[in-house]
């Protein structure tokens, strides 16, 4: 039998012939309907009905004005639905191991989840100097969710680290993640002249031939890596995975007492084309380098920082000598205040001492705030509870990614 299509409201058919006799139910709503005198049948549907019903119901007579019925005027008969939320998805435990540099990370990822737990390794050393690791209780992660926090901070690590990331794969576990904050040759990633090595380029190559697990590719997370384009440098062995910290930074800006006067400086192109759609509801200040005889000086490009609170934003800084001159130009166009935020703080031999402060006054003299997040652990045992510097953690950022 031919199924007929749905419509939301009820079709009423009944048989052209005269029956003899209705039945009760019939009769009774005709006669309340009789009664009626301000009424309409309203219907998407073509009825037909038989003149003896039609004569009874008044319908052969003009419609009179429609005034409507409560609270069955607008009823329409349909089915039952019931809504159905969609469910949660379940959180994924994760067994995290972590480099020796990033111990005090590692316990404030821990801290963010109950689904998180910690796991370590024993990092030892032969009499050549060539690492002796272990893993600890290595046969109860099989068919776990299994993920290291490495830190790529010199040469001198990054091979005891690599050897552990290209076993952990092995063991039988059901997906892996690596989790690099700073991806330390990021910003080697181009030639200028014949003969250059982008070592950009190596180091993702290294870690694209990770292991695959029984889940497939390993993750990779990286934060605010120096060149989107860098994710082309990796293969099919390994999912890279770009995260930001700027959405933290801009959590700490709301809380600051002047944070509607707050514009954000960027000091060249780079650092615009790469963070600026995430601050866009700042007012924006570009800064660019200019070559005058054998000297590259600092210039405003575009924005006014007259009065304003301004917040310089980069990626990186390693001598810092790049945020100094920015620092002094947008002083002198009349700033009223000045801070920095880099998300990685590499400051190789300590030149963070720079930005300490001292008894200068004044904003072309010092930093309000220096902000920089935890991605370099060595910067951070250097400088935390020195002012101007204010450390942003990328603990619940982590956290988050892992569950990914």
């Amino acid at each position: 039998m031919a199924s007929t299509p749905y419509s939301p409201f009820r079709t009423l058919t009944l048989n052209p012939e005269p029956k003899p006799a209705f039945s009760t139910r019939t009769t009774s709503l005709l006669s309340f309907l009789s009664t009626r005198r301000n009424f309409s049948v309203r219907s998407q549907s073509h009825v037909d009905l038989s003149p003896e019903i039609a004569a009874r119901l008044r319908l052969d007579q003009p419609t009179q004005s429609f005034t409507p019925l409560e609270p069955a005027a607008e009823a329409v008969v349909g089915p039952a639905v019931a809504f159905v939320p969609p469910p949660q998805r379940a959180r994924k435990n994760v067994l995290l191991f972590y480099c020796e540099e990033m111990t005090d990370l590692a316990s404030r990822v821990v801290a963010q989840s109950d689904a998180i737990e910690l796991r370590s390794i024993s990092w030892k050393k032969f009499e050549d100097g060539f690492p002796n690791l272990f893993i600890t209780n290595a046969h109860e992660i099989r068919g776990q969710h299994v993920a290291f926090l490495a830190s790529f901070s010199s040469p001198q690590v990054i091979f005891e680290q690599l050897s552990i990331i290209y076993a952990l794969p092995r063991l039988f576990i059901s997906s892996f993640t690596v989790v690099l904050p700073f991806f330390p040759t990021g910003s080697y990633e181009r030639m200028e002249d014949e003969g250059d090595v982008a070592t950009a380029f190596t180091l993702a190559r290294i870690l694209s031939n990770i292991p695959i697990s029984r889940g497939g590719p390993t993750s990779l997370v990286i934060f605010d890596i120096h060149a989107l384009q860098e994710r082309f440098y990796f293969g099919d062995s390994v999912l890279p995975c770009f995260e930001s910290a700027v959405p933290l930074l801009k959590s700490r800006l709301q809380e600051l007492p002047d944070s509607d006067n707050i514009s954000i400086a960027f000091p060249d192109d780079g650092a615009w084309k790469r963070f600026h759609k995430q601050l866009q509801h700042f007012p924006v200040i570009v800064c660019n380098k200019v070559r005058e005889g054998e000297q590259r000086i600092v210039r405003i490009k575009e924005g006014d920082p007259r009065g304003r609170h301004v917040v310089i934003v980069d990626d990186l800084v390693q001598s810092g000598s790049t945020l100094i001159e920015c620092q002094k130009v947008l002083a002198a166009h009349g700033a009223a205040k000045i801070s920095a935020y880099v998300t990685h703080g590499i400051f190789p031999n300590r030149s963070w001492e720079r930005f300490i402060y001292d008894n200068g006054v004044g904003p072309e003299n010092r930093l309000s705030h220096f902000w920089i997040t935890d991605s370099c652990q060595l910067t951070v045992d250097e400088v935390k509870n020195l002012p101007p510097f204010e450390i942003i953690s990328l603990s619940g950022a982590i956290a988050n990614a892992l569950q990914i």
